[in-house]
């Protein structure tokens, strides 16, 4: 796909951003197992939240691949946390807001995300709900003007920091499917509690946490479109969810092949670099391979998106692809720094740890192939 010289202006502003705000700090983040709140602020200043969000909501109306590059550069710069953390906001909730969500609520909420003085989170997965969304329990009742929630979600990427929950909830207990809508809830209202950050074997500073919902009290305005259609809008923009996690995927596997590159190049043993050896090269050559392939398969389904005609079926088999892909190729990828793989300070274990988790959420990789084997079989 071309871009314009406006795009890697952008692309480079992001790029030096990250060297300044972002990589002088993040080992220590990891080591405290949550990045800090002034990021949000630092990412909303510096123009690089929500950036296809319209002018008139506070955003540049920027070209969706403009935001789909955010994610891309932050994974590919060994920042996977940052990428989830950046994704949920600008590739997850905007849109739901944008294609869902009232004049009032697209007022009222976009501008503070693209400032970053609101940071969001969607709320889905719960201890016995995760890819069966159908099966969540939490209830969101409504009694008179408001609507009264109560309940739990787990797995919450964002949680701690969140200012705004997009919840999905059950307005009809007795309903699967028909029976769930979605609610924009404000964070600070009574009975929200945040409960402890979750430790992850990798992604280590991104914010996962649990959030419990005790009668909380939802205006009624603030459900998102109509009672009843929550599954329907999941199901709409879930597709823009796997392809953001399959942009995370791609530029960790750029990312990874280029530092795996630089070491074995300068790394030697038996009196010569390691890269004179045929198993490093094929190693590195079959990983460039897959890149090359992946990156093919992303750019189809981007475009695919931008012309509306992206299915669910093909993004679901992208998602499947790459993130097994990432895996795999990371792992071989690792192999190549001996013991020093396995030592932290060396980032490609932290490109390793943080690529595990990229084959479960967003649906797991098995939810990923029924969806495309009823494509091609039926249920």
């Amino acid at each position: 796909m071309q871009k314009d010289s406006d795009f890697e202006l952008f692309r480079d502003n992001y790029r030096r951003f990250l060297a300044e705000f972002v990589a002088p700090y993040y080992e220590s983040w990891e080591e405290q197992g949550l990045m800090p709140r002034q990021v949000w602020d630092q990412l909303g200043q510096n123009g690089f939240l929500c950036v296809d969000v319209p002018e008139q909501y506070g955003g540049y109306g920027a070209p969706i691949y403009y935001s789909q590059m955010i994610v891309q550069e932050t994974a590919r710069a060994g920042f996977s946390a940052l990428a989830v953390a950046i994704g949920g906001q600008s590739e997850l909730v905007s849109p739901y807001i944008q294609n869902i969500g009232s004049e009032d609520q697209k007022q009222y909420w976009l501008p503070k995300m693209v400032s970053g003085e609101v940071v969001t989170a969607i709320a889905m997965t719960e201890a016995n709900a995760g890819s069966d969304l159908q099966a969540i329990r939490t209830q969101a009742l409504l009694d008179g003007d408001h609507y009264v929630v109560n309940g739990s979600k787990t797995f919450i990427s964002n949680g701690q920091h969140a200012d705004l929950i997009v919840l999905v909830a059950k307005t009809d207990p007795q309903a699967r499917a028909k029976g769930i809508s979605i609610l924009l809830v404000d964070a600070h209202l009574d009975g929200v509690k945040k409960g402890r950050g979750l430790k992850k074997i990798g992604l280590q500073s991104q914010d996962t946490a649990e959030l419990f919902f005790d009668q909380v009290r939802v205006p009624k305005d603030q459900l998102l479109g109509q009672e009843g259609q929550g599954f329907s809008y999941l199901m709409q923009e879930l597709p823009r969810e796997r392809l953001s996690i399959s942009l995370m995927a791609l530029g960790a596997l750029q990312g990874a092949l280029e530092i795996t590159q630089e070491y074995v190049l300068e790394r030697k043993a038996f009196g010569q670099s390691i890269a004179q050896f045929q198993n490093t090269r094929f190693v590195i050559a079959q990983a460039k391979i897959k890149t090359l392939a992946a990156e093919a398969f992303v750019e189809k389904c981007k475009l695919l998106y931008q012309q509306g005609v992206l299915d669910v079926s093909e993004v679901a088999a992208l998602k499947c692809f790459i993130t097994d892909t990432q895996c795999e190729v990371i792992d071989q990828l690792l192999q190549l720094f001996g013991g020093y793989g396995y030592m932290r300070e060396y980032p490609i274990s932290r490109f390793y740890v943080d690529a595990r988790v990229q084959k479960i959420y967003g649906g797991t990789n098995e939810i990923m192939k029924e969806i495309v084997a009823r494509e091609l079989l039926g249920k």
